[in-house]
């Protein structure tokens, strides 16, 4: 894995840094990108470099405008040799999804675009991005997250379950027509993980309860939680492994415990 290259969405914090940070630990370059906060992104890349004696740099991306990936790529080109792993990790939260969380009887159109634009169009293109860049060095992995809102009932979540289970569908369809260059997709779906992003809903506090009582392991899920699976997804040891969606949710969508 020394000396690959991960471009990976949203990586500044929560799942998407813990990802990250993995892929780095294992000698693996990263070209990340951020929203808005432009110091911590460069002051991880500087950590990341530092520490792991890796390469990494850090790129706006405004997730709710897919096409920019394009010039986004341009971009990484100039400053990586090659494109290995792609992991579509940002999200959206705040005002941009007003509309599209919240109670069914309450959605509204442009929220529930802008959920679907973040979480599907974006994959579709920055994964169309990074599969050119793949097929010229013999292929590569290519990862969307989800999340088990598409499984099991949440409050509130209808935008983002519905945006979820179309990007797992978009995912199969990209792996049957890209498997013959060597590229693998797969997406893997996350139970509640505890993040900052989680704990900005609204009803923070009523689903760490819930998924603490749902698991036989009697604890929510963390951000590392999903960086291994992830990181064995692009390895050899997953080479026969595509179209498939992986559930890492402490067993609280089967409810062991009720």
């Amino acid at each position: 894995m020394k000396g690959k290259v991960l471009v990976i969405s949203g990586a500044t914090r929560g799942i998407g840094k813990a990802i990250a940070e993995k892929f780095a630990s294992e000698g693996v370059n990263i070209a990340f990108t951020y929203n808005s906060n432009k110091e911590t992104a460069e002051n991880l890349a500087k950590e990341w470099q530092d520490k792991y004696s890796i390469k990494a740099k850090a790129y706006q991306l405004n997730i709710l405008e897919p096409e920019t990936y394009k010039d986004l790529f341009k971009q990484i080109d100039e400053d990586f040799d090659r494109v290995d792993f792609f992991i579509s990790n940002a999200i959206i939260s705040g005002r941009a999804v007003v509309g599209g969380f919240g109670p069914f009887m309450r959605l509204k159109p442009k929220g529930l675009c802008n959920i679907f634009t973040a979480t599907v169009s974006a994959f579709v293109v920055g994964a169309q991005e990074a599969a050119k860049r793949m097929e010229k060095v013999g292929g590569g992995s290519i990862i969307s997250l989800s999340s088990t809102g598409n499984l099991v009932f949440t409050p509130n979540y209808t935008g983002h379950g519905a945006s979820k289970a179309a990007v797992e569908t978009v995912v199969k369809y990209a792996a049957c027509e890209l498997g013959g260059k060597g590229i693998r997709v797969n997406a893997v779906s996350g139970g509640p993980i505890d993040t900052d992003a989680l704990k900005a809903f609204p009803n923070y506090e009523e689903v760490k309860a819930e998924v603490e009582k749902r698991s036989p392991l009697n604890r929510m899920g963390l951000p590392e939680d999903l960086a291994g699976i992830c990181y064995f997804l692009c390895t050899d040891e997953a080479s026969w492994i595509t179209a498939q969606t992986f559930i890492v949710d402490g067993g609280t969508t089967f409810g062991c415990k009720g």
